[in-house]
């Protein structure tokens, strides 16, 4: 079997490679070169250089062929254009959640997929094979389990993915990486958004749409307490940041068309137990049953929330559900992705729409 692993440079990839290596698969190893750092050199810098370093010193120690390329008109065209109109328009986007699906097993799909019989990645999830249908499942380390980040892969994507480090946790990667004496084994997890690395994603919107500054009411009184320099700098559920006395203040809501911030420090009392979920996707390639033990994430971590799903039977598609929460939840934030799952599945996630 022919498999091409995407090396990043960190522990996990080495691992994957190195799995497969002694399970006797014929590999080649790709390095995705998706940094902006020509457009976005002047913000900081990008360390794909020390990456690529780590990938290349991993295969010359494994003798595996590497090959660098370059995907960044890609993501510009799949994935930087959407986080650019999203937030303008006021809503949170999650570009590693359409990372995976638009450009890792997308374009690299598109330009390689028919040369591998796999395409094998870092990722904490498992995928389960039965009767010719690959189902995601999380991974025995909760707290590390990208799922989340994977739940919007389409049937035919993740039937060509491996995820070789999926049936361990963390501290076992770690051991297997001194094991193996990998060049990355003392290299610390990444931070942050996959195409920016150390920039900071504030200053990322900056570049891209500039400042635009209106008013910061308290959502309580109406009042005008401060000045905000863009909405797209603020999400829902935010905390931080503000810079404003007599706190703690809570982001939660932003109006687009008068360039209002909306604040409050009474949050407890405006969280949300419901959301709409639109567009959604469902991995196995059918519509699950969603009619009971459903839990949601809406955000990548170990955070799993009981909840009901509403929708009418004559949605074939399942594209858009009602999602009522079990309990309420600061972070409903539109644009982003909320995913489901049903015991150690994950069935597939849909896009966040609040519930008016």
């Amino acid at each position: 079997m022919n498999i091409a692993v995407l090396l990043s440079g960190g522990v996990d990839s080495s691992v994957a490679l190195k799995l497969l290596q002694e399970q006797g698969y014929n590999i080649t190893a790709f390095y995705l070169k998706i940094w902006l750092e020509d457009e976005l050199s002047f913000l900081g810098d990008c360390p794909w250089e020390t990456d690529l370093s780590f990938v290349r010193e991993t295969c010359k120690q494994a003798n595996i062929p590497l090959e660098v390329v370059s995907l960044q008109e890609e993501y510009k065209k799949r994935i930087i254009s959407y986080t650019i109109s999203e937030v303008k328009a006021g809503r949170t986007p999650n570009p590693d959640v359409l990372c995976n699906t638009r450009v890792k097993f997308g374009a690299f799909y598109d330009l390689f997929g028919q040369e591998f019989d796999r395409v094998a990645t870092g990722h904490y999830a498992a995928i389960e094979r039965k009767d010719g249908i690959a189902y995601l499942k999380t991974t025995p380390d909760p707290i590390k389990d990208q799922t989340y980040f994977l739940s919007h892969l389409s049937q035919s994507q993740l039937q060509k993915a491996e995820f070789p480090i999926g049936i361990y946790q963390k501290h076992q990667v770690r051991e297997l990486a001194e094991k193996y004496n990998l060049p990355s084994q003392s290299r610390k997890d990444s931070q942050g958004l996959c195409f920016l690395g150390k920039i900071k994603y504030s200053d990322f919107i900056k570049a891209h749409l500039g400042e635009n500054p209106g008013n910061i009411v308290d959502f309580d009184t109406q009042k005008v307490i401060g000045q905000h320099k863009g909405l797209w700098f603020h999400t829902i559920g935010q905390r931080q940041g503000l810079g404003l006395s007599g706190g703690p203040w809570y982001v939660v809501a932003k109006d687009v068309r008068s360039n209002n911030l909306y604040i409050s420090r009474h949050y407890q009392e405006l969280k949300k137990d419901s959301l709409i979920a639109v567009d959604c996707n469902w991995v196995a390639g059918f519509n699950p049953d969603l009619s009971q033990n459903i839990e949601v994430k809406l955000r990548h971590g170990a955070i799993k929330t009981p909840a009901e799903c509403i929708y009418s039977l004559n949605d074939r598609s399942l594209d858009n559900i009602k999602v009522k929460l079990s309990s309420k939840d600061q972070g409903v934030a539109p644009g982003q992705f909320v995913a489901f799952y049903q015991g150690d599945y994950c069935l597939g996630s849909g896009r966040i729409e609040l519930d008016v």
